[in-house]
């Protein structure tokens, strides 16, 4: 009996203990570190959800900017971070590429984060300058084909998605383009509307305009069904089936951090993408609201480090 009232009264302070625990988090302000400059997508994407976020969990969380390196010095800054719950990660794709094109990267994607929940994601699609006299996919590769290294292939820069995702194609679908790097998709978008270049992958939402108006031609999207941005471009996977690469933004924090935490901010992320103003934002935006579980997003953060780790392997690409 006595062993049995000992057992009792420490399983009643165990769940004390997590009963307190949990109306103790947040007992004050959570960092929300974006590894980019201010304006760029994922830094949108977190100051539309930060406000929300604060509003369900009942303390404030503040967006803060930390640049350089591609990403890496943010996303390094949250891997060395307490496990707490109170620093935490909008991680983008690059999060999965950086690792394999720099060469001093400490941490670990898979080992060192825990993930929380996918937020948002979008295709990127391949375009061509009209002059390039292409109608669909498959006129494109029979093209690409014959010119080897004479098409010229746009990027927003070495070690972006673009880059990468064209790297993909060419391996997919055999094809050797020389591939020009901009600083920023903007010049390179500006460079393929003056026919200065013959194609480009960018995210969909940002050449939707130009591919409704006619002045490039858009031959297939990357997501893994038609996109209900421009639901008339095919998807590469219909040609090529498995093909698929999305941009995306989720959060994540510190590998230690404890399940409650986890599973706290992942309910309070997931009624705040439920809500119509957030999905409408991101709708205009061309990002869909995805708001996964911590091992749905985990899941996809495997996959994707398998993939850009193999693309990146083959294709011999360094940036140091």
């Amino acid at each position: 009996m006595k062993r049995f009232r000992i057992a009792a009264a420490g399983l009643l302070l165990l769940l004390w203990g997590q009963l307190a625990f949990s109306q103790a988090y947040p007992n004050k302000p959570i960092r929300l570190v974006v590894p980019t400059s201010p304006g760029g997508v994922t830094d949108i994407l977190a100051r539309l959800v930060a406000p929300k976020l604060s509003e369900g969990i009942g303390q404030t969380v503040v967006v803060e900017n930390r640049v350089g390196a591609a990403g890496v010095i943010g996303v390094d800054s949250v891997a060395r971070s307490a496990p707490d719950g109170y620093t935490l990660l909008c991680a983008f794709d690059s999060f999965t590429m950086n690792p394999f094109l720099f060469k001093n990267v400490s941490y670990d994607v898979v080992r060192d984060f825990a993930p929380i929940a996918l937020l948002a994601r979008t295709p990127l699609v391949l375009i061509a300058t009209p002059k390039l006299d292409v109608k669909n996919l498959a006129d494109f590769v029979r093209l690409a084909k014959a010119k080897g290294s004479a098409l010229n292939a746009a990027t927003a820069g070495p070690g972006t998605p673009s880059r990468l995702a064209l790297d993909l194609v060419a391996s997919t679908v055999g094809i050797d383009p020389t591939l020009i790097h901009y600083k920023g998709g903007g010049p390179a978008m500006a460079d393929i509307l003056g026919a200065q270049v013959d194609i480009m992958m960018p995210t969909l939402p940002s050449a939707i305009t130009y591919i409704k108006s006619g002045k490039v031609v858009a031959l297939a999207v990357t997501s893994d069904k038609r996109h209900p941005l421009a639901p008339e471009i095919p998807t590469f996977a219909e040609s090529y089936p498995g093909f698929e690469v999305q941009t995306w933004a989720g959060i994540l924090a510190p590998v230690a951090v404890r399940r409650e935490i986890v599973m706290r901010l992942n309910e309070e992320l997931l009624k705040t993408l439920q809500l119509p103003d957030v999905r409408e934002s991101l709708a205009k935006r061309g990002y869909d609201a995805v708001g996964s579980s911590p091992e749905a997003f985990a899941g996809w953060i495997r996959a994707e480090t398998e993939k850009w780790g193999r693309v990146i392997r083959e294709r011999g690409i360094t940036l140091d």
